[in-house]
């Protein structure tokens, strides 16, 4: 059996930061593809459909897809994190995994200080944990865990 602990700020920060990576090397290329290197130098906010396609929508729909059928985003599959239901320890249901992704707006509204809730919390919840009724575990089992054993 794998020993778990509650995931803590850092690890999940780490996490947060390969899944970022993985997005701008997909996203960056096709939004200079559509809009060319004025995409860059612009003072514009919103330059049109597909930026905000590429920068808001197609990402929220990744990361639910992923929490749906992994219980992690790729950087959480990296650090062996899963997220999980705080009551049960099972599977999150999809509309709490819709609603985790929306909370995070709650979460960072406030100068970040739901997501910093990780590292104060006793159960390492961040708001947008709370609100959804999760936890991010991570496995202590010595070796990787495959994309595959994460089914």
């Amino acid at each position: 059996m794998n020993e778990q602990e509650y995931a803590g700020f850092w690890i999940r920060t780490g996490a947060a930061i390969i899944d970022t990576v993985l997005m701008l090397i997909i996203i960056l290329p096709i939004l200079t593809a559509i809009y060319g290197t004025e995409y860059w130098e612009s003072e514009s906010f919103f330059l049109g459909f597909w930026d905000a396609m590429f920068n808001y929508v197609i990402p929220a729909i990744a990361v639910i897809i992923f929490w749906v059928y992994k219980s992690a985003t790729p950087g959480k599959m990296a650090t062996r994190l899963t997220i999980v239901d705080a009551k049960t320890g099972g599977k999150p249901s999809t509309g709490q995994f819709i609603g985790r992704y929306l909370a995070y707006y709650v979460s960072m509204i406030p100068l970040f200080l739901g997501i910093i809730w990780v590292g104060i919390d006793r159960k390492k919840q961040g708001w947008h944990d709370k609100i959804a009724g999760t936890v991010v575990i991570r496995s202590n089992h010595k070796e990787p865990v495959s994309f595959e054993q994460q089914a």
